[in-house]
C-alpha cells in the first residue's frame, strides 16, 4: 500500500512530526498540565469555551500574560503572538489607550443602559473611519450579523439571506449552510439544529455572479451577507469585478448588501470595504474595533434607515428582537473612542502593512526553497500560507484545499520554538506591536519546520 501524500507530504512522515513535537510540548509544561488536572472539571468539555479543546497541542496552552505582540504561559514560555485573540487583539494585547480607558470608565460605571457623551462622539468617529451611516453597537460581530438581517428581512418582506460556501459571520444560524452538488443544505455537525435552514438561507459560489444571480432570481433574497475576502479556512481574494457585479446585482433583484468585515478590518483604516470603494447598504464588523473589548457595530446608509424607520413606525408594539442588555455599554463606548482615534490610525496600519508584507516574503522564500506546492496570501495585516497550489477560487476549493493534520503539525512546531499563529487555518496577523525581529523569528521557524518536514 501506497502512503498518502498531504500536501507534497507522506502522512506517515506529517503523523511521526507531529507525535515528536507534541512529546515536546508536553513535558515543556508540566505546570500547565497539573492546573488543568486539578481545575478543568468545572467546565463542560474541561475548558470555559469548547473550541478551546480544538487547538491542536496535547492539552491547552494556559495563559498567564498577554501584552503587546507576545504572550506567556503558565511555565514561563514567553511566545511571539501571531494570533492575537484571532483578530480581537489585531493592535496588541491591551493597547495603552485602551488599557487607560479602561482604568478611568471602570471608576464612572461600567454599565448604565443610557447613552453618554462619549458615546455621541464614538459615533462621530465610526462616521469618520468607516463612511457616513447610521450606526448601531453590539457585543459581538455574530449579534450585530443578526440584527443586521432582521432589519433586511423587515424592510424587503423577503425571508432568505444569500450566503456564500464556506462563509464565515460567527454563529448566525442562518449562515450555517453549503453547497452539496449545487444544492444548499445545513452544514454537518450543527448542535441541536431543528429549523430547516434552507427556508431562510441559500448558498451561491464566491466569485461567481452567474450563481449569485441564479439565486437572486426567486425573487426571495432579503439580503447578500457576504465578507469582502474569504477567511474561514483557506483565504480566497475577490476576482475582479465581483464586488462590483455584487453590488449591481443586489441593486438589480432589490436585495440589501451587508459587508460583514470581522476579519477583513486587517485591510486598512475603515476596513476593506473604505480602502476599496465598496458601497454596501448595511456594514459590520467587531473584534478588535474597541481594541479588545467585546464590541461590535454594524451601520445602515440613510437611505436604508429611512426604510426602516418607516417600517418601525407601522409596526405592531412589542419586543423587536434586537439588542442585549448589555450592549453599547459605557465601557465600549470609552474603548472605541480611543480605539477609533488613537489606535486604529493610518500611521499603525502602514507599520501593519509593511510588517505582514515582510512576512508574507519571507514564507514564500521558505517554501520556494523546500519546492513544497502551497502558495501564501495576504489582505492588509492577514497573511496565511495555503498548503496547496493558489489562488483558490471559491469555497469548495478553500475546502479542498485544507490540510488539517499536516496544518496541525506545523502549528505545533511553531509553538514548540515561540511562535503561536491561528488554530483553525493557517493565519498570522501583524499588529502595530510586532517586531521585525518577530517576524524574522516566525519566518526563520517556519523554515525550520519545514525542513524537518521535507528532508530526504
Amino acid at each position: 500500500m501506497t502512503d498518502e501524500r498531504i500536501g507534497g507530504l507522506s502522512a506517515a512522515r506529517i503523523a511521526d512530526f507531529s507525535a515528536a513535537e507534541a512529546a515536546a510540548y508536553a513535558a515543556a509544561r508540566p505546570r500547565s498540565r497539573a492546573a488543568l488536572a486539578a481545575g478543568s472539571g468545572a467546565f463542560l468539555d474541561g475548558v470555559p469555551m469548547h473550541w478551546m479543546r480544538d487547538w491542536p497541542q496535547p492539552f491547552p496552552m494556559l495563559v498567564a500574560r498577554a501584552e503587546g505582540a507576545v504572550v506567556e504561559d503558565l511555565d514561563g514560555h514567553v511566545i511571539d503572538d501571531f494570533c492575537l485573540g484571532d483578530t480581537g487583539s489585531m493592535f496588541g494585547h491591551s493597547p495603552a489607550p485602551v488599557a487607560r480607558a479602561i482604568r478611568a470608565q471602570a471608576d464612572r460605571g461600567l454599565t448604565t443602559m443610557l447613552p453618554s457623551e462619549t458615546a455621541l462622539e464614538a459615533g462621530r468617529l465610526l462616521c469618520e473611519v468607516f463612511g457616513p451611516m447610521r450606526w448601531q453597537i453590539a457585543t459581538t460581530a455574530t449579534d450585530a450579523n443578526r440584527f443586521a438581517l432582521r432589519l433586511a428581512r423587515a424592510i424587503t418582506g423577503r425571508p432568505k439571506v444569500l450566503v456564500f460556501n464556506g462563509c464565515y459571520h460567527g454563529t448566525v444560524d442562518d449562515t450555517m449552510v453549503r453547497l452539496e452538488a449545487g444544492r444548499t443544505v445545513a452544514r454537518p455537525g450543527l448542535v441541536g439544529q431543528v429549523e430547516d435552514l434552507t427556508q431562510v438561507a441559500v448558498a451561491a459560489e464566491f466569485n461567481d455572479l452567474a450563481s449569485v444571480e441564479a439565486a437572486l432570481a426567486a425573487g426571495d433574497v432579503a439580503a447578500i451577507l457576504t465578507e469582502p475576502v474569504m477567511t474561514n479556512s483557506c483565504m480566497v481574494l475577490p476576482a475582479p469585478g465581483f464586488h462590483a457585479g455584487l453590488r449591481d446585482l443586489a441593486t438589480r433583484h432589490g436585495a440589501l448588501l451587508i459587508i460583514d468585515e470581522t476579519h477583513t478590518i486587517s485591510s486598512g483604516r475603515g476596513g476593506y470595504a473604505r480602502v476599496h470603494g465598496l458601497t454596501p447598504d448595511i456594514f459590520v464588523t467587531g473584534k478588535c474595533v474597541a481594541g479588545g473589548m467585546p464590541t461590535a457595530v454594524w451601520g445602515v446608509t440613510e437611505p436604508v434607515a429611512r426604510r426602516f424607520a418607516a417600517y418601525d413606525a407601522s409596526r405592531p408594539a412589542g419586543h423587536s428582537g434586537m439588542g442585549t442588555t448589555l450592549s453599547a455599554n459605557p465601557m465600549q463606548f470609552a474603548c472605541l473612542v480611543v480605539t477609533l482615534s488613537e489606535v486604529m490610525t493610518a500611521e499603525n496600519y502602514a507599520r501593519m502593512e509593511a510588517g505582514a508584507a515582510r512576512l508574507a516574503a519571507g514564507l514564500t522564500k521558505a517554501i520556494a526553497r523546500v519546492g513544497a506546492p502551497w502558495h501564501v496570501v495576504r489582505v492588509g495585516a492577514r497573511v496565511e500560507f495555503i498548503c496547496a497550489p493558489g489562488p483558490l477560487l471559491n469555497g469548495t476549493q478553500a475546502e479542498a484545499a485544507h490540510a488539517p493534520a499536516l496544518e496541525a503539525a506545523i502549528h505545533q512546531g511553531l509553538l514548540n520554538r515561540g511562535c503561536l499563529i491561528a488554530p483553525f487555518h493557517n493565519m498570522m496577523l501583524i499588529s502595530p506591536a510586532t517586531t521585525e525581529a518577530q517576524i524574522d523569528r516566525l519566518v526563520d521557524s517556519f523554515g525550520a519546520v519545514l525542513g524537518l518536514l521535507f528532508e530526504t
